[in-house]
């Protein structure tokens, strides 16, 4: 007889039928508010895979979210953070985009990325979906490594040659039970922005459509889905600390729940949900 083969629930089939019953899927990044309520801001066991994995189960219980958002950009900050070997690698060469494909192919650090996101996609109860930086905007945080100070020169050709880069290390994942990718495109005040459009990446695109991932991107306006008309809107922060603050028109939701938000507030506010 042969097995029947379960395919994970994508983010775009997720975004039409909200697991949570809910009128509109939300996907929640809850790391700052679960970090302030659940762990009382103690370190996040981002060295644990197992205790990471409880911990983040433990804030999905208390928001039920259509979606299991893993940030593995905050994952890689913690991997690097004062990791002088790889910086010196990264910064080997001048070329632009040597140190991202460094970074991207460093041995050590995707082991233990990879063995992080297996144990969490394993445990997690929604369907996965990974957020990494967007191609340009990872390119612009490792551009400074090669000794290169000015990234006005960066265009949308630089932009596509990383997605190559990122391409080839997304297909590490290729066994896990992802439904979606979002790459983060937004603004950061500490450094020049470079907007590239969702479609620069067709690279990343083809490994998504290959796996059946859902392909996305959110920049600061909204979350945009890649071969689909679905629009997400940002949930302000203001929203889990006001009840006058109403939602914004969108097909779908991400919302960040600010560390300062009260549980007792929080779980009315997600009433306004329903």
């Amino acid at each position: 007889m042969t097995p029947t083969i379960t395919t994970p629930a994508t983010l775009a089939t997720v975004v039409a039928s909200p697991p949570s019953g809910r009128p509109k899927a939300v996907l929640f990044d809850h790391h700052e508010y679960a970090n302030s309520v659940i762990l009382r801001g103690g370190d996040v066991p981002w060295d644990n895979a197992t205790a990471y994995s409880a911990f983040f189960a433990q804030a999905q219980g208390l928001l039920r979210p259509d979606v299991a958002l893993l940030d593995l950009k905050r994952l890689y900050d913690h991997l690097t953070a004062g990791n002088t070997r790889l910086e010196t690698a990264m910064g080997g060469k001048s070329r632009t985009g040597y140190a991202l494909r460094t970074l991207l192919a460093d041995d050590d650090t995707n082991k233990a990325v990879l063995e992080f996101a297996t144990v969490f996609a394993q445990t997690a109860r929604q369907p996965v979906v990974l957020r990494i930086p967007s191609p340009m905007e990872w390119l612009i945080a490792t551009h400074r490594l090669g000794g290169a100070a000015n990234l006005s020169d960066l265009d949308a050709d630089d932009a596509e040659n990383a997605s190559m880069y990122v391409s080839d290390w997304l297909r590490a994942f290729a066994a896990l039970p992802v439904g979606g990718l979002l790459l983060d495109d937004r603004s950061d005040q500490d450094r020049p922005r470079v907007p590239v459009g969702l479609e620069a990446y067709t690279p990343i695109a083809n490994v998504t459509n290959n796996y059946r991932w859902t392909l996305g991107q959110l920049d600061d306006a909204q979350v945009r889905l890649h071969a689909d008309t679905a629009v997400g809107g940002y949930i302000p922060a203001s929203f889990w600390l006001d009840s006058k603050v109403e939602l914004p028109s969108a097909d779908f939701y991400l919302a960040e729940i600010p560390s300062a938000a009260r549980p007792e507030d929080v779980l009315v506010r997600l009433e306004a949900l329903t």
